[in-house]
This record gives structure tokens, sequence and C-alpha cells, in this order.
């Protein structure tokens, strides 16, 4: 067939070939000339076969002047280019001169039916060009549930393939998988439509699609394609970065080709069915099971409790003792006369008794009681410090609300994936910490009631009984499951700190309530303590943000921890008797040359010294790991520095408490070991390490593995639920190291009956202090007992 050019100059030769399968046409095109090769073959309905176009260019130079090939179908047409360019980063060119495409398949009505398509070749080239075409049948083109297939694929020879859903199975999943972790893949499910999209360039357009190392799955669902088909289409990139590949040359004409080398990548495909909706119904009865279990738990022992308080005698002149209060020794009536204050309903502030005056003259009210308690070494008011605790709850009630909201708001919009097992093992934290806030609720109404009939232990023994603190910790373990719910709908590198910032607020209360124990009197406002955890999360979004990498803030970073580090010391040391103003660093040098050079003198506090060196060691070395390492994980980073000071503190609170000759209670030790063994194994399930945002999905999935308990639930999930009963058992154990009634301590008892004897009291009847309830300031006991009996400050440690 001869035809003019559009200007009628030249004529061009168009020959047509009548072609078959499986046979390989050496020929050669130029600019005059254009073969189309013509096709026909049998399609059936009930079977379905693909056909695949492979191209080969044989001349050198083909890359100025291309050949293009054009397939037209009944309903589809397919182009493409040889050499194929496909473009990496920075708008890298990479030239493809194999190309292999397969074709997509028109649907039939009939139940045989013979179809014909043409392939056409042609150039702009006036030189010619060799190529070689072969057209053949891909017999195994459509996939079988539970059988795997194995196939090689490069980025100009992608691979599809077609699976039908089977009766009966609504939900199958699509695993690829390979034993060769680069080149970078990527695997695409897509609806049964022409054209499929199989390029590097295109193929995210439509569908669902997974980049891929070793392992990529995708769970499909029959509702989401109404042909009841899908097709599993696989493409090798051009570059790996997206798989957190190494980042290649850039090179220095943008338009210069790049050899590409070798980019095949042999893999392998299996279709199998998802999990049924009774193991979805089986994973939800089993963790609401475990975690109901222990509501069943706490009934049980409040009953057995409150019998056991039934049937304790009752000592004459004492009422009897809540099982929940902190415990009583034999007094007299009269000891209730000689309270220092009055409980009126009259407003009282916070600061009434914060003056010098108000406490020497309070002393001396003190000093006529028969019996001494840690309740008269607590000199504010406590309805205002429960008030002032109480703001702790409310306050991040707020928080809650107002950071969950937008929370699960984004979620909603932009949901793309549903982990739902990852999501029902968060609800452990809900149903705990609204657990906790019940056995905390029961303890204030007792408590409460104690009051209102003037129990003598309630008003008398151990230190104010304040609840505020419990309230906000049981609060913000149940946000910290539904953020975290939020963040595993789909975890990544921008909803990280969803997972975390309530874990900060978590440990900062734990902080706080040790604090509180021992120091009832002492302890930073709501608003300051929450100031401070504002101030952490916002060096955490900082951290997730700039830090990747970056030296200049990890060391701003590390001063800064340093820094602080070393001013949290001054302020426990001291307990907040200096001052940081312009004549700070004079008088540090001052205390160097009197304490150290002048006369070498130890510390005035031991114990308290001891656990600020500590605890500049460990936050130092931290500061050095981070400025060393520089992790990625920034955050994760900031809760370990949370957590390590958290541990440090409560181990000094335990062992201050043996020191001081008071023994752990069998409840307190009992949560103590039972917790301790929860967080071993729950840290055993957690560096697991199944995923990281810090690095791209592909690569993640790399440490994916197979559900193993119930098919349902991961490595991640059993982290989920021991770590959440490892935060309620930690929670126990704080309620449960106040309830401690023993002697006063050997050293304190010793001490304080040496400053007795010195003040002349030793046959006072009044000062009888055989016993006192609950001992829980510790470092500071000792001097607020001895300068009850002096006239000087009051140590209000």
């Amino acid at each position: 067939m001869l035809l003019l050019s559009s200007d009628g100059s030249k004529t061009k030769t168009v020959v047509q070939k009548d072609a078959e399968f499986d046979v390989t046409y050496n020929d050669t095109v130029t600019s005059d000339n254009q073969t189309i090769y013509a096709f026909n073959h049998t399609v059936s309905r009930n079977k379905t076969e693909g056909v695949r176009v492979t191209v080969d260019v044989l001349s050198e130079g083909a890359e100025s002047s291309p050949i293009l090939f054009v397939v037209r179908q009944k309903q589809a047409v397919l182009s493409f280019q040889v050499p194929l360019i496909l473009r990496g980063l920075y708008q890298r060119k990479y030239p493809y001169a194999h190309v292999g495409r397969t074709l997509c398949q028109p649907p039939t009505r009939s139940l045989t039916e013979t179809q014909y398509f043409f392939v056409d070749v042609s150039t702009l080239s006036s030189l010619g060009t060799h190529y070689q075409l072969r057209i053949s049948r891909v017999d195994s083109f459509t996939l079988h549930t539970d059988k795997k297939f194995s196939f090689t694929a490069s980025p100009s020879q992608p691979q599809y393939f077609k699976y039908v859903f089977p009766d009966g199975v609504d939900t199958v999943i699509v695993k690829v998988n390979s034993e060769m972790t680069f080149p970078c893949s990527v695997m695409s499910i897509q609806d049964i439509q022409c054209p499929v999209y199989d390029l590097d360039n295109n193929v995210a357009f439509i569908g669902m699609y997974q980049t891929m190392t070793k392992t990529a799955a995708i769970t499909v669902q029959r509702k989401d394609f109404p042909s009841n088909s899908f097709y599993v289409v696989v493409v090798v990139k051009t570059e790996d970065e997206a798989c957190g590949g190494p980042l290649r040359f850039y090179p220095l004409r943008p338009d210069e080709l790049i050899d590409a080398g070798n980019r095949s990548k042999t893999l392998d495909v299996v279709v199998s069915p998802a999990i049924s909706s009774d193991v979805y119904v089986m994973g939800m009865l089993f963790c609401l099971g475990i975690f109901l279990s222990f509501y069943l738990l706490t009934f049980l022992v409040a009953c057995v409790e409150n019998k056991r308080s039934v049937d304790r005698p009752t000592v004459p002149g004492v009422n009897p003792v809540s099982p929940y209060e902190y415990g009583s020794f034999e007094r007299s009536l009269e000891s209730v006369a000689g309270r220092s204050r009055q409980e009126s309903l009259s407003s009282i502030e916070e600061d009434d008794y914060d003056t010098l005056a108000d406490i020497d003259s309070d002393k001396n009210i003190v000093r006529t009681k028969k019996y001494l308690c840690v309740s008269d070494l607590a000199r504010k008011d406590k309805r205002v410090l429960s008030k002032k605790y109480q703001i702790y709850f409310w306050n991040i009630a707020t928080i809650g609300v107002f950071y969950a909201l937008p929370v699960i708001q984004l979620v909603i919009t932009y949901q793309t994936v549903l982990a739902f097992n990852n999501i029902l093992s968060n609800l452990g934290y809900v149903m705990l910490g609204l657990l906790f806030l019940l056995i905390v609720l029961q303890r204030d109404v007792i408590h409460s009631r104690a009051l209102d009939r003037n129990d003598l232990n309630a008003l008398e023994c151990g230190i104010p009984k304040h609840f505020g603190l419990f309230y906000a910790m049981g609060t913000a373990l149940m946000m910290e499951g539904l953020l975290s719910a939020c963040y595993h709908v789909c975890p990544n590198y921008t909803n990280f700190q969803f997972d975390t910032s309530f874990m900060y607020m978590i440990a900062g209360l734990c902080v706080l309530k040790l604090y509180q124990k021992r120091h009832p009197d002492i302890n930073a406002s709501a608003y300051t303590a929450y100031a401070c955890l504002a101030a952490v999360i916002f060096f955490s979004v900082l951290g997730v943000v700039f830090g990747k990498g970056n030296m200049v803030f990890w060391i701003v970073f590390s001063v800064l921890h340093i820094l602080a580090t070393m001013l949290l010391s001054t302020q426990l040391y001291y307990m907040g008797r200096w001052r940081l103003d312009s004549g700070i660093l004079r008088r540090i040098v001052y205390v160097i040359y009197t304490d150290c050079i002048r006369q070498c003198s130890g510390p005035m506090y031991i114990d308290r010294m001891v656990l600020l060196v500590m605890g500049n060691i460990v936050n130092w070395s931290l500061a050095a790991y981070g400025l060393l390492k520089t992790p990625n994980d920034f955050a994760s980073y900031l809760l370990a520095i949370a957590i390590c000071n958290l541990l440090l503190y409560f181990a000094f609170y335990i062992i201050m408490k043996l020191r001081s000759g008071e023994r752990i209670q069998c409840m307190a030790m009992v949560c103590i070991l039972f917790t301790a063994v929860v967080w071993g194994f729950a840290l055993f399930f957690f560096f697991q390490g199944l995923s990281t945002w810090q690095k791209t999905p592909a690569e993640s999935r790399e440490h994916n593995r197979d559900c193993i308990v119930l098919s349902f639930f991961d490595d991640h999930d059993i982290w989920h639920f021991l770590s959440s009963i490892a935060m309620f058992g930690s929670f126990l154990v704080s309620v449960c190291l106040v309830c401690a009634c023993t002697p006063l301590g050997r050293a304190m008892r010793h001490s304080f009956h040496s400053t007795v004897v010195a003040k002349g009291f030793e046959n006072d009847t009044n000062m009888n202090v055989h016993k006192v309830c609950c001992i829980s300031l510790y470092d500071g006991n000792l001097h607020i007992l001895q300068n009850v009996m002096k006239s000087d400050q009051m140590n209000c440690n």
C-alpha cells in the first residue's frame, strides 16, 4: 500500500502482515515505511488468557529516534516507544531497549469469540532501525487461590495477572514476596478495565498500591470490584529511593541518559482467603475477656477486703478501720481536741500556712499533742490541697477533649487503611484506665465518708489523701488508648505524635505523684506541670520534623537537656530555697570555695545527693548518646529519657522506704513483682520491631510477621495487651505504696529521741511518738520532726 505524505512530496510504504503467536519477527523500520502486524485469537468467556508483546531494538543510537509501537485492540489502545525512557528523581532518564507489555483483555459476552488486534510499527528516523517483535500467550494469566506463582519483572517489563473471587470468598489477601531486597518494586491492585497502569510513572494513578523490597500484602474485598475480579500488577521501579535505597549520583547534564543496569527481579504471588468473621468475633471476645477479668478480680478483692473489715474486732475508743485507709494505731479520743486546725466551712486559701509566723505558732500547738502523726507534719489545709490537686484531673480532661477531637476528625477524614487488630488491642488502655478511675473513686468515697463520721484514722493517720493526681493518671491512660488506636489506623511519620503525647503525660504525672507522697505540701501546680509537659511535646515535634540528621538541633537539645538537669537538681537539692539571678555564678563560686577548697565538707543531704548524682549520670549519658548517635526516632528517644528518670526516682523511693526502717506491705509487694514481670514480657514483644515509621513503608514491611494469637493478634498487639496491664499495675503500685502502716524508721526514731533529750522533753508525757503511721516523707521527716522541737524555720521538705 502506498500513501502520500502530508506535503505530497514523498510516498510512504505501509505493509500489513498476517502474523502468528510465538513467532519472532526480525525487521527494519524507517521513516519511509510502516509495518502493521495483524493477529487474531479466540477468546473464551470461561477461560482468560493473557497476550504479551515483547520488543527488542537491535540498532545502536536509537534513543534519538525511537520506534513507536501501537497496539490496536477491540476496546483498547496501547502505545509505547522503544527504547523506553523512564524518569527518576531530578528528571533522570533511564533508557530500556528491551520492553515487554501485557495486553488488556476486553470482556466478551459470547461463549467463544475471535478477536483481532494490530501492532503498528513506525519511526521518524531516516536511518533503518532493526527490531525484534514477538507476541505470545500467557497461559498462567489467571491466579488461583492459595497457589503460588513465580515470575520475573523489570522496569520495562511489568507483569500483571487476573484474579477472580471464588464462590463463598468475600475477602482475600494478596501477598507478593521476593528473596531480593532490591530493586524496589510496587504491587498494585486495579479494577478490570483498560488501560492497565503498569509503568513506574503511572502505577499509582488508580487502585491500591504498596512499595516493597521483600514483601507486600494488600487485603482486597469483593464489594470494591463489581466484576468480582481484579488485576494484580507488579512493577519494578527505575530507582530505589522509594524503598530506602541509596541515592544515585546526580548527572552533570540533565538530559544525559543513565544506564540503569540489570534491574530484573524474581517474585512470587499468592492469593489466599482472609480471616473470616468468626475470627474477628473471637478476637474481640478474647480482648474483652482479658480486661473484663480484671474488673471481676477487682470486685472479688473488694468483697474479700470488705468482709475482713466487717469481721475485724473493734478496738475500744477507736472507730473501725476501712480496708482502704492507710492504717491506724491506738489513741485516746482526747487527741482530737489537740488538732491545730479547725475544720470549718469557711473559705481557706492555699497560702494560709505559708508564712513563718504561722508555722512557729502552729508548732506550739503540735507540741501539746499526745500522739504526733504524719498528718501533723503536713502544714497546709487538706481541703485547699485537695482542690489544688483536682485541677490536675480537670485540666487533663480538657486537654484530652481538645486534643482527641481533631485527631479523630483527621483519622476519619483521611482514613485509607484499617488495621483492626492493632486498634482493638488498644482497648486495654481504655478499659483498665476506667477501672483505675473506679478504684480511685471508691477509695475517695470511702475516705470522704470516714471524714464525715470523724473517723480518727482518716483524720489523723498518714499524709493527706489527695486523689486528683490519681484521677489524672487514669484519664491519661484512657486517652493513650484512644490516641494510640488513632495512630494505628495508618501508622506513619506524620501522626506518630498521637501515640506518644499522653505517654509523656503519664510519665510526668507518675513522677509528680511519687513526689507528692514525700512532699504533700510542696508540689507543682497543675498549670506549671502541664506547661512543662507541653514544652516536652513541643520539643518532640521539633525533633521529629527537624531532628533527623540535623547536628545543630542535637547540639542545642543536648545543651538544653543538660542545663535543665542541672537546674532541676539544684531545685531538688536545695528544696527550692535558691534564686536564679545575676548573682548565681558568684554564689556557686563561693560554695565551691567554702565547701571544696577551704574545707572538704560532705553534702548536708546524703540521700538526696546520691539520687541527684545518679540522675545526672543517667541524663548526661542519654544526652551524649543522642549527640553521638542522633537517632531518627526522636519521639521515642525523648520518651526513653522520661521513663529512665521515672524508674530512677521510683527506685529511690523504694530504697528510702526500706532504708527508713519501713516495710513494704504484702499487697504492694505482689503488685510490684507482678508489674515487673509483665513489663519484662511487654518490652520483649515491643522490641520485636514489627514496623517502624523511621524507614520507608517498604523497609518497614520487611519486619512484618504473621499473627500468633488466634491468627488475629500479632506481636505488637501483645505489646498493647501487656503494656496496658503493666501500666495499670504500675498505677496500683503507686496506690499500694502509701498503704504501709509501720513503726517510725529506726534512724529517724533514734534521731528524734536524741532531739527530745537535747531539748529536755524526755519526761514529757505529751511527746509520746512511739508510732507514726505511713512515713512517706523520708529524707524530710527527720528535719521536720527535729524542727517541731525547735524555734527556728521549719524545713518543709
